[in-house]
């Protein structure tokens, strides 16, 4: 029943993230990668949630190719701390800053999903709160150096050494703070497509 139901139809994934990729393999469906240009900025009174949702549904506008047999799935994510939007870093300088922030603090990861097909449009969002240990500097050039923190919210992946070695606790879902909150999507997908 269930793969039935997912082969039925045509997954058209729009990321470029290896770990979403990876992620929704992880539920069995098989999809096709699409490129989308789209405009990622927001009105500047959106927070935490409301910035992803506008992005994610902005990305799915921006796909007009969309046949009535196809399902495209769009996401964004973002880390917040304190009432700031941590982006992906654009050099070393702005991921040593960033991972600074979060050393020692708990800060929230937001993704917002949208899945669409010709007949409607679905934006959800799921929010993880994460806990790090202090990281001394020597920690954070290291993780730099030797990872890559610029394709990634907030300068960090929790499935690589500084989700290992640093995270203190993780209240959520752990897959959401790696770009794809991979139960509501399955809900969604299961009840309303």
């Amino acid at each position: 029943m269930l793969q039935s139901k997912f082969s039925a139809q045509k997954f058209l994934l729009a990321s470029q993230s290896p770990r979403r990729q990876e992620l929704l393999k992880g539920l069995g469906i098989d999809f096709e990668i699409v490129k989308i240009q789209s405009d990622e900025s927001h009105p500047s009174n959106l927070q935490r949630h409301e910035i992803t949702e506008h992005i994610s549904a902005n990305k799915a506008k921006a796909y007009s190719d969309l046949k009535p047999n196809e399902i495209l799935i769009t996401a964004d994510t973002l880390v917040w701390l304190n009432g700031e939007v941590l982006g992906k870093p654009k050099n070393k300088e702005e991921a040593f800053s960033m991972i600074q922030k979060l050393s020692g603090c708990i800060h929230q990861v937001f993704t917002s999903v949208t899945v669409t097909s010709t007949e409607k449009a679905i934006t959800f969002s799921d929010a993880t709160d994460v806990e790090f240990d202090e990281f001394s500097a020597e920690e954070i050039n290291y993780y730099i150096e030797n990872f890559n923190p610029f394709d990634k919210a907030g300068g960090y992946g929790i499935q690589d050494w500084l989700g290992y070695a640093k995270i203190k606790g993780i209240r959520g879902c752990y897959y959401n703070v790696m770009g794809l909150p991979l139960r509501k999507l399955y809900q969604v997908l299961q009840t309303k497509f």
